[in-house]
């Protein structure tokens, strides 16, 4: 018989955006369903929560699995600041009724450059436009690194330099990054923002107030397929601290 193994516990950040909770449903169906394709034998346990605005939280979350049932919790966060390192990290130490451990976070990965330039070109990038991730950010320096580091990684599959602005906590912020592009831009050259959110939102709608002429839209679209790379991503995270549970 195969052994039943640990339950996948997604955990996004929550929003109030009825558009943004269908799209990270949709991949949180996504994964449910690679998972099933996966593991025919023995399909995990598959559960969705929120660190924040939005129930289940994380301790209820947990609460619903069966007794005693192993867990691994994804973060559905694009990198590892506040809410993986306090506010995750506290409630898996916190969970005494079952062995939990936490994955990484979805970010930095070269699959989601793949994401975000697919996103640009949906929105119909141009040779000479400037490109500008725009990012939730962080107080958290780790953080702020990884953003860095995605914006890196976009850089080398657009074949092309790309300036990172933060929505919140750090510097530069969105507008600044994009009129300093627009500064450095030719003419008739436009700027254009790689939308490194997860989905529709607050944030969303703050980037696309930053002043760019284009604003692609975020990685995950309500109503549309959740890309595969991104429930790629999901899959590994958990593959790589379930074996961690033995």
């Amino acid at each position: 018989m195969t052994a039943q193994p640990p339950a996948l516990v997604g955990i996004s950040h929550g929003t109030s955006s009825p558009e943004g909770r269908r799209a990270v449903r949709g991949l949180h169906d996504a994964v449910a369903e690679a998972v099933a394709q996966r593991h025919p034998d023995a399909t995990p346990t598959v559960r969705l929560g929120h660190v924040d605005v939005e129930q289940p939280d994380v301790p209820a979350t947990l609460a619903s699995l069966a007794d005693g049932e192993p867990a691994v919790v994804v973060p559905l966060l694009l990198s590892a600041g506040y809410h993986v390192y306090v506010d995750l990290t506290d409630a898996v130490e916190e969970e005494t009724s079952r062995p939990v451990v936490l994955a990484g976070a979805l970010g930095p990965d070269d699959r989601l450059a793949s994401v975000l330039l697919r996103r640009l070109r949906e929105a119909g990038l141009r040779d000479d436009d400037r490109i500008v991730l725009a990012v939730a950010g962080s107080s958290d320096r780790r953080a702020v690194d990884d953003c860095v580091e995605q914006a890196r990684r976009l850089s080398a599959a657009a074949g092309r330099e790309v300036a990172v602005g933060f929505l919140s906590a750090a510097e530069p912020r969105l507008p600044d990054a994009v009129a300093a592009a627009r500064a450095g831009a030719g003419r008739d050259a436009r700027v254009i923002v790689a939308n490194y959110l997860l989905a529709p939102g607050s944030f969303d709608d703050l980037a696309r107030a930053a002043g760019a002429e284009v604003t692609a839209a975020p990685l995950l679209v309500p109503d549309e397929p959740a890309p595969s790379e991104l429930v790629e991503i999901v899959l590994d995270r958990y593959a790589a601290s379930a074996r961690s549970l033995g």
